[in-house]
């Protein structure tokens, strides 16, 4: 091997760790900076001309007959009269005590009678708003009779009328009802009704962005006046929401809301407009009463009766900013300081892009964690909020620990470790190597072609093994032996029948035949075909006692003009491309079981091959490097297999290795958590090398929520609610993350163009689903069988039986567009939060489709080899 690269490149590596992780810390508090930039409204003094209130606490309900004390109305109402002489009530029976504790505090009331689809209920807001006009004549100076009645379409213009002739006759402030703007132009002989003509101004539900919302609310206002110039225009209703869901191009933001009311006050009181601003107190209970979550957040004040924004100054979305961008900041700084000091020797470029990689997942777990309680949040979502935030966490740890690879694969200097061919050694000091080919039911001619690579190795000192075990026809394993019989007495075969173990139960046969003279055992799969000088260019590396294991690549042939093999060969080519040369920094590489040779005594001493697990090969390495022994990776082709047949072999073989590798995480659980032998390096590359495996799982669980959180809310909306962007943004930029790091490294590291680039991603989200049921079987079960991969063409069926392989990928990529096109009824794109859920649901079905596309090109490309 190559020497050591240096472990830094300057001479004062510590110092400029640390200016590295500042710069970085900085650009963190000034990105939060920036994303709250103060706002600068013009000033507002003076009263407002009147507020609408709903006097219920922050966690009381109307619906649920939860009411708020006297106590508790005076303390509001108290607060209201510092900002303003009047307020608008909406109901009679619900608070009647408003009344009396108004006239207390001074306050003029447009008080609301709550009228609706219940004729009985109504009947008692109309008889108790006129006997409330009489008994408080000073505080009560006019009366609305119902609240976008016509807009829900409860009553009909002709009831309301009558119910508004009746108020008039029987009081004597004027009377009015209150409607949007469009109402009051659909039904103009409602205005022979009213003494004064009320209307609702809702650039927000308009879609109008912000900055054009005060000129549309002016515009519908002063259209009102000249239509009907002969009537006072009053606007009921006018404001902007601090948070909840977008509308088309209407943002709800604090900053929004409150450019939105300070340009409004200005204009109104140049143009002298009667106006109620909606509301004085955000009111929790109304979320997802028909406004979606955008309901809750219409206050001036928040729930707790604190002001959102103030009236005079520049105006900032999140006034508890720096605390948030220190908090992020101190939570990266050390391990940011950590990894430039450690990881030196990589070049400034890798060190800068991994600690803003550590930054931004240390800002989004400040911002997950503390963006909750910007949200009047209920249960439900306090229970997904629960759910979800430890598989954001998971999801941020995978983002690292993928970026790491990304980093050390694009910016290291040069390779710590690397090793190539040596030069061979003269006869006489060559080690012996004793070759094991283990077979199952393999076709007799692709185990031929790979004996006759073997005979033709330019090796001296060597014998080979077939082990054929449980193979129960003799036509296939009988000629294998035959062959065996005319290549010499240096080609033993063994037929075993029955036998336990499956491959590794085969290869423990062998170590007990193999020749008392063999150092190394050798082991390749049936169908290589191997490079005449394999042994002799590898076997050096040996001479050194700390050298267990020299393995090169599993590579394949035979693919160029076969589709769906050459999407694979190109898959599997980019773990030994990159993820190898990654781990064997650490000397961490996954033993494969082909093209591998093992020092005999490290495997014999060790304990030989292991029957509980179905991944020997992977267990094996991990075994030997516990046992302080040295891996070597040699990124030569030096031999070359078949890819698997068809899709179905493609994703046996990948459930088999995830299975295979939970059955190791399970019983070398300790190993890997517990400081020991084995290095900090190896222990990070077994326990998070399988994480892109668990993110496949954790995809698969994801999907399954999803699915039903889908269908909850096109069936029950007012049960479930649209998930907040807190759980979207994250997972949707981990999808474009995770993309983008292995669509780059192919490109850098793996020699194929792009059309083989996109097509080996198509058959690795392909596999996905295969792999997460491998984890989750392999975590909650101790056994499976052993499927060996089929590397020769079985018969095709109908183009319906393509399908076979892939029935459940199939019914969860129908389970998701039906889920796509469920919001997409229900729900439009009126929300920002609906559009994004639309957008995930169908990032989820990406992998299902993939391995539906991939199963029907594996049988086309079965049927052009046919």
């Amino acid at each position: 091997m190559s020497a050591t690269a240096p472990t830094h490149d300057g001479r004062h590596p510590l110092l400029a760790a640390i200016l590295l992780a500042l710069v970085v810390a900085a650009l963190n508090i000034g990105l939060w900076w920036w994303g709250n930039l103060p706002h600068g409204p013009e000033d507002w003094h003076g009263p407002i001309s009147g507020y609408s209130v709903s006097v219920f606490q922050r966690y009381q309900n109307p619906l649920k007959q939860d009411f708020p004390s006297d106590e508790e109305i005076d303390a509001d109402l108290k607060l209201l009269r510092r900002y303003t002489p009047r307020i608008r009530t909406y109901s009679t029976l619900e608070n009647p005590q408003v009344y009396r504790l108004a006239e207390k505090e001074g306050l003029k009331v447009m008080a609301g009678a709550n009228i609706d689809t219940r004729l009985i209920n109504n009947e008692k807001e109309l008889d108790a708003l006129i006997a409330l006009a009489r008994r408080y004549p000073q505080t009560i100076h006019r009366v609305l009779v119902g609240n976008e009645v016509l807009l829900r379409g409860n009553l009909t213009v002709q009831q309301m009328e009558d119910y508004l002739d009746r108020a008039r006759a029987a009081i004597r402030q004027p009377v009015s009802i209150a409607e949007p703007d469009f109402i009051w132009i659909k039904y103009p002989e409602l205005v022979q009704h009213v003494d004064f003509i009320t209307i609702h101004l809702f650039p927000f539900w308009n879609g109008v962005p912000r900055k054009d919302a005060v000129d549309a609310a002016l515009g519908a206002y002063h259209n009102i006046r000249q239509l009907y110039p002969y009537k006072p225009v009053v606007v009921g209703e006018v404001g902007w929401p601090s948070n909840g869901d977008r509308h088309e191009y209407a943002d709800p933001s604090v900053s929004n809301e409150a450019i939105f009311i300070r340009d409004w006050l200005n204009a109104a009181k140049a143009e002298n407009i009667d106006y109620y601003l909606l509301e004085a107190f955000d009111q929790p209970w109304k979320e997802n009463l028909g406004e979606g979550r955008t309901g809750a957040y219409w206050g001036t004040f928040n729930a707790d009766r604190q002001l959102k924004f103030p009236f005079t100054g520049p105006v900032t979305e999140d006034t508890a900013w720096p605390g948030k961008a220190l908090a992020a900041s101190l939570l990266a700084l050390l391990p940011m300081i950590w990894f430039a000091r450690r990881f030196a020797r990589f070049k400034l470029m890798g060190r800068l892009f991994f600690c803003l990689l550590i930054q931004l997942a240390c800002g989004l777990i400040v911002w997950s964690a503390t963006l909750p309680f910007n949200f009047y949040l209920s249960w439900v979502d306090w229970t997904m909020l629960v759910l979800l935030f430890p598989a954001q966490i998971a999801i941020l740890a995978i983002l690292l620990i993928n970026g790491f690879e990304f980093t050390e694969v694009l910016w290291r200097r040069q390779w710590q470790r690397h090793a190539g061919m040596l030069r061979p050694d003269p006869p006489d000091r060559q080690p012996f190597v004793s070759i094991h080919l283990a077979c199952y039911n393999e076709p007799p001619e692709m185990v031929i072609v790979t004996l006759d690579s073997l005979a033709a190795l330019d090796y001296d000192n060597f014998e080979v093994l077939v082990i054929d075990n449980n193979t129960k026809n003799p036509e296939v394993w009988k000629p294998v032996e035959a062959y065996c019989e005319q290549l010499g007495k240096r080609f033993r075969f063994f037929h075993l029948e029955p036998w336990p173990g499956f491959k590794a139960g085969a290869l423990n046969f062998g170590l007990k035949e193999t020749d008392p003279r063999a150092e190394i055992v050798a082991v390749i799969d049936a169908d290589y075909e191997v490079r005449g000088d394999w042994l002799a260019t590898l076997t050096g590396y040996f001479h050194d006692p700390k050298v267990a294991v020299v393995q090169c690549p599993q590579a394949h042939r035979e693919f160029e003009h076969n589709r769906f093999r050459r999407m694979t060969a190109w898959e599997y080519d980019g773990f030994f491309r990159i993820g190898m040369h990654h781990r064997n920094e650490r000397n961490a590489i996954i033993q494969h079981g082909t093209m591998t040779m093992v020092r005999r005594s490290a495997l014999e001493g060790t304990g030989g091959w292991s029957e509980w697990t179905i991944c020997e090969d992977a267990e094996l390495g991990l075994r030997l490097m516990h046992a302080g022994y040295e891996l070597v990776y040699v990124d030569e082709l030096m031999g070359k297999g078949l890819t698997p047949a068809d899709f179905k072999a493609y994703k046996s073989q990948r459930y088999r290795w995830a299975f295979g590798a939970m059955q190791i995480l399970k019983g070398r659980w300790d190993w890997m958590t517990k400081k020991g032998p084995l290095s900090l390096g190896q222990r990070f590359h077994f326990l998070t090398g399988w994480f892109s495996w668990f993110a496949d799982a954790l995809h698969l669980v994801f999907t399954l929520m999803a699915i039903y959180w889908t269908a909850g809310m096109v069936a029950f909306p007012h049960l479930f609610s649209l998930p907040m962007q807190l759980f979207l943004i994250p997972v949707i930029g981990f999808f474009f993350a995770k993309a983008i790091f292995g669509v780059v490294l192919y490109r850098a590291r793996v020699p194929c163009g792009w059309y083989d680039t996109l097509m080996a991603s198509l058959a690795s989200m392909g596999l996905s689903h295969a792999i997460a049921r491998g984890i989750l079987h392999g975590l909650t079960q101790e056994k499976t069988s052993f499927v060996v991969t089929a590397k020769s063409r079985r018969l095709g069926g109908s183009n319906f039986a393509a399908f076979a392989p892939v029935r459940e990928e199939l019914l969860m990529a129908c389970a998701l567009l039906l889920c796509v096109i469920g919001m997409a009824l229900s729900f439009g794109t009126r929300y920002v939060e609906g559009t994004l859920w639309m957008f995930i649901l169908a990032a989820q079905a990406i992998p299902y489709f993939s391995a539906i596309v991939g199963a029907w090109i594996a049988h086309k490309a079965g049927d052009k080899a046919g």
